[in-house]
């Protein structure tokens, strides 16, 4: 992978028997980390203690971590969902130093940000994750806020996952966080972890093949251009520039997991707009959000 391509295919970064792993080692980025893997019965994944908060956070099962570490030894189950599809999880933050152990069966993703400072490991349960519904028409979706500022007192960590109904677009308008502009702007890397599934009561044939659509584009002379096809387990990188949209193709619903971080001594996430496009803002006043949404638990 080189630092002009910042596009990660599933299963094109497997280690240690986890599915992808991104950090430091990308030539270029810096300031997050993520790894992706599937546990299955009488298995386990492990994660080494270093220096790095993490998130822990069921995609599609259930899950038991064995915690231990300066930042808090214990352990947690994680009642987990049967999909990213399925509403919000329960998540388990994992301060600084802390090492783990995870089985149960399912995909699982880890959330990583480097830091010294360690903050006590702390579960969220699924009733306590704040739920947004953002946007209207086709630009609604639905974001659970676990990892911010509002719902987890973390060091440098902002993470949190979006689900946007098929035909909808997401992480529009185009905005960036690459320049520190106190109050206005914030320089925050961003890590899109996607999936993507056949729309909620649609019937498709077997031969369908969900994918989504991102976009990322150059918002100074830093050159970036990246207009991709993705897939469940596809990763998107954004060191830098614009970014969105995020597009679910009409017949498949479209899941994605943010992680973001960088050198600001403040942990705050604010965008500057595409001067182009943020005025599509304003029409969202006087649409409705999308019907189909909140989504929870199908059996609810």
């Amino acid at each position: 992978m080189t630092n002009d391509t910042w596009f990660i295919p599933r299963g094109s970064r497997s280690e240690d028997g986890w599915t992808d792993v991104v950090d430091d080692r990308i030539d270029g980025w810096t300031h997050t980390g993520l790894r992706t893997g599937t546990v299955t019965d009488g298995g386990e994944l492990r994660l080494a203690s270093a220096a790095v908060e993490r998130i822990v956070v069921p995609l599609a099962g259930s899950f038991h971590v064995a915690f231990a570490g300066s930042a808090g030894t214990g352990s947690q189950s994680l009642e987990g969902r049967a999909s990213v599809f399925d509403g919000p999880t329960d998540v388990l933050y994992l301060g600084s130093g802390s090492s783990a152990t995870i089985t149960g069966s399912g995909r699982i993703a880890v959330a990583e940000v480097p830091t010294d400072q360690v903050k006590a490991s702390t579960y969220i349960a699924r009733q306590d994750v704040p739920v947004e519904l953002r946007g209207a028409g086709q630009s609604s979706r639905q974001v659970h806020n676990f990892g911010t500022p509002a719902a987890l007192d973390a060091v440098k960590a902002i993470v949190c996952e979006v689900i946007t109904p098929a035909g909808n677009w997401s992480s529009y308008p185009p905005h960036k966080h690459d320049t520190t502009v106190p109050g206005h702007e914030s320089d925050l890397e961003e890590i899109y972890y996607y999936e993507s599934a056949v729309a909620r009561g649609v019937d498709a044939p077997d031969t369908a093949e969900p994918f989504a659509l991102h976009r990322t584009y150059a918002s100074d002379d830093r050159p970036i251009d990246e207009f991709r096809q993705v897939r469940t387990g596809d990763i998107a990188l954004v060191p830098y520039g614009w970014h969105g949209p995020a597009v679910a193709a009409p017949g498949y619903d479209m899941y994605y997991l943010n992680v973001m971080a960088g050198p600001d001594p403040e942990r705050v996430w604010n965008i500057t707009d595409d001067p182009a496009h943020g005025w599509v803002r304003q029409v969202w006043e006087s649409e409705d959000i999308d019907p189909r949404l909140p989504y929870g638990r199908k059996n609810a």
